[in-house]
């Protein structure tokens, strides 16, 4: 008796393009996981921080696919974000890069800073002091970053840093006008954060919202390499993993 052995090369393959396959439809539609390599979002996101964004949460656009594909034009199943949603997004001015910011301002709407104060439709949004920010150097030096919790016009609450006072480079800044179908993004570490407040970010276009952030899934703080596996227990922030980003 003769024949094949079923498996084998083949069936091996076959596995192999279903799983990547099934892995572009999920990360197409569902989820897409990023990490934070900057402190612009400090304190709410940190260096090191790893995380999934939800891409169905504001429907789809070509950036939603992979390598921007231009399949199509604007946007489909759209859900427009809230004011203080964690965002990721296309760099309007380079497609080829992701931010993360939280959006401040909707179409049509104007954002100043005065005085390190953030106003939207020449209101001052409510911010209070709380206690500093501890920054421990890798020599056991501290500092301390002023920290506020400010509140946007829909309740939406969550911690910003001032490193600079209220006399950051763009603690004063003109009057934006949100063009419609744009959001306009900032950083919760103002004084060090590229946002739309800058020319290169500007007003975020809404087919270039990739989706937002949801949850943590890993963090470290970037003491271990990779090879260093008897550090990784110390290197890990554990009480980070599965947290919420709000």
């Amino acid at each position: 008796m003769s024949g094949k052995k079923p498996g084998g090369v083949a069936e091996t393959v076959k596995t192999i393009v279903y799983a990547v396959l099934i892995a572009i439809f999920v990360r197409t539609v569902a989820f897409e996981p990023f990490n934070i390599p900057s402190g612009s979002m400090i304190p709410s996101l940190l260096v090191g921080d790893y995380l999934f964004v939800s891409k169905y949460s504001y429907g789809y656009s070509r950036y939603s696919l992979p390598f921007g594909l231009p399949l199509f034009e604007g946007r489909i199943m759209f859900t427009p974000p809230e004011r203080g949603d964690v965002v990721v997004f296309k760099l309007p001015t380079d497609s080829s890069k992701d931010f993360i910011k939280r959006v401040v301002a909707l179409p049509g709407e104007t954002v100043q800073m005065v005085g390190g104060v953030l106003h939207i439709n020449g209101e001052p949004v409510q911010r209070r002091q709380i206690e500093d920010y501890v920054v421990r150097g890798p020599l056991g030096g501290v500092e301390r970053i002023p920290q506020y919790i400010e509140t946007l016009p829909n309740g939406t609450e969550h911690r910003i840093l001032e490193a600079h006072g209220d006399r950051g480079m763009m603690d004063e800044t003109r009057v934006y006008h949100v063009p419609e179908g744009h959001y306009f993004m900032m950083g919760d570490n103002r004084d060090n954060s590229q946002d739309s407040r800058y020319p290169e970010v500007g007003f975020v276009p809404v087919d270039h919202l990739v989706g937002r952030a949801e949850v943590l899934f890993f963090s470290t703080d970037r003491s271990a390499a990779l090879w260093e596996v008897w550090k990784w227990p110390w290197a890990i922030r554990w009480e980070r993993i599965f947290s919420r980003i709000e």
